[in-house]
């Protein structure tokens, strides 16, 4: 039932950002992109290598300011001890997360987002994600951020991510 009700809201969240980039033709932009990140804290314990995808939308607000709007799939993937102990290779989550991106200049920006990453294991949960970051976009349709990420739900799992996307 969980999935189906995140899938239904994924559906419904890019239904929503493509209708809001139709309707608003100056300077609303999907990007898709693909993460990587070095898990931190408690997560280093268990986890070396963090890979995914995302898929996000700017919609802009106010001069220099945009209204974000981001899901993905991100897989930690387990040290070998553990992979041996687990007899599996990782564990996924679907972070969906909303926020605010401010660019200082033409190409330079910060941004912070808030929203839910849900486990895609059984009995895994859901977890509260928050993620600053800084970034930049270059000419072409590039864009490139770093980022922390931390998701709560008793104890914290986090990473330190680069995203590299292609914005259209």
């Amino acid at each position: 039932m969980k999935k189906l009700l995140l899938s239904l809201a994924f559906l419904g969240f890019t239904a929503i950002a493509a209708h809001a980039q139709s309707a608003n033709s100056d300077g609303g932009k999907f990007s898709i992109g693909i993460e990587a990140g070095l898990p931190v804290g408690d997560a280093h314990q268990i986890s070396n290598f963090t890979i995914g995808g995302s898929l996000k939308y700017d919609h802009p607000i106010a001069d220099q300011l945009f209204l974000t709007g981001s899901a993905g799939y991100t897989r930690f993937l387990y040290k070998s001890e553990i992979k041996d102990l687990f007899g599996k290779s990782g564990e996924g989550f679907i972070p969906v997360k909303a926020g605010l991106k401010y660019y200082f200049d033409d190409a330079f920006f910060a941004e912070g987002q808030l929203g839910a990453a849900f486990s895609t294991e059984n009995g895994g949960g859901t977890f509260f994600a928050y993620a600053p970051g800084i970034g930049y976009s270059f000419a072409g349709g590039l864009e490139a951020g770093v980022r922390y990420e931390g998701w709560s739900k008793n104890g914290t799992i986090s990473q330190v991510a680069l995203r590299v996307a292609f914005r259209f």
